[in-house]
């Protein structure tokens, strides 16, 4: 942290400002975070995903390029990230009996983390299925996005419990 950023608030100046962080100065390393978040859905809709049966098309291949797509412009949305050479990214769904759970990882070497890219990545993906279903159910919600784990870096392992 430079000196001229208070403790702890790492994205704003001495005199409160937003400002980039200065990374030039940390190790470039191996860096992987895992996020997940989850869409609340009828069984209508479920069954509509499962059957191939909406309209738009292949709602989950649609979502997964979407939530790739958007790791990789994670820095186009939110204004004080980095923007990163990605190395992977993978975004998997898992159907439930009342929701889908969006999952993504992303990985890189550089010299700041990928849990915005992974955390974005969920969003856009949960977004994007809503999107397409939204004609047969407009009350679905997206909830519980979440930074699973991230490794690399100073800060080092983080696991949710």
């Amino acid at each position: 942290m430079g000196t001229s950023e208070p403790k702890g608030l790492t994205h704003l100046d001495a005199s409160g400002n937003a400002h980039m962080v200065d990374v030039l100065a940390k190790e470039v390393t191996h860096r992987r975070a895992v996020a997940r978040c989850q869409i609340e859905m009828s069984e209508t809709v479920l069954s509509a995903i499962g059957d191939g049966e909406v309209a738009k098309g292949d709602v989950l291949g649609v979502a997964r390029i979407a939530g790739i797509q958007a790791a990789k412009r994670t820095s186009d949305l939110i204004p004080l990230c980095h923007p990163l050479m990605i190395g992977s990214v993978s975004v998997d769904f898992e159907v439930a009996e009342d929701h889908v759970s969006v999952t993504a990882q992303v990985e890189t070497y550089e010299r700041t983390g990928v849990e915005m890219e992974a955390l974005t990545a969920c969003s856009v993906a949960a977004l994007t299925i809503y999107d397409m279903c939204k004609s047969i159910d407009k009350g679905m919600v997206i909830s519980d996005l979440a930074l699973l784990e991230k490794t690399g870096g100073k800060s080092g392992t983080y696991t949710r419990n």
